[in-house]
């Protein structure tokens, strides 16, 4: 998950699911086998509008922002980087209410 970002946004629930599949790259080259098959068997699909919009809308957007990259890693160079330690304790406290939560009910 991004710093800064909320779980309830599409992006970090896109996150999430691809953050499981590279927990579990048997379960995705499972499912990428099957589909393979699928297609070889002459199966039709259709996607959805949505799915399609959706799709190149994360093609367009990068996954980092390379020019923050490149000023966090000259601000560590130079040691004028700072670390919010209080902004990173409040968002894994988040993380870890939002984990009880779900496994709660």
């Amino acid at each position: 998950m991004k710093i800064g970002q909320k779980p309830e946004l599409p992006g970090a629930l896109a996150q999430t699911g691809l953050s499981k599949q590279a927990k579990a790259p048997a379960v995705a080259e499972e499912s990428a086998k099957s589909a393979v098959s699928a297609s070889a068997a002459g199966v039709p699909v259709t996607v959805s509008t949505s799915a399609r919009t959706l799709a190149q809308t994360a093609r367009s957007v990068g996954d980092f922002d390379a020019g923050r990259v490149k000023a966090v890693k000259a601000a560590i160079d130079q040691g004028t980087f700072t670390v919010d330690a209080e902004a990173i304790a409040d968002k894994m406290l988040s993380n870890a209410q939002e984990i009880f939560s779900r496994s709660r009910g």
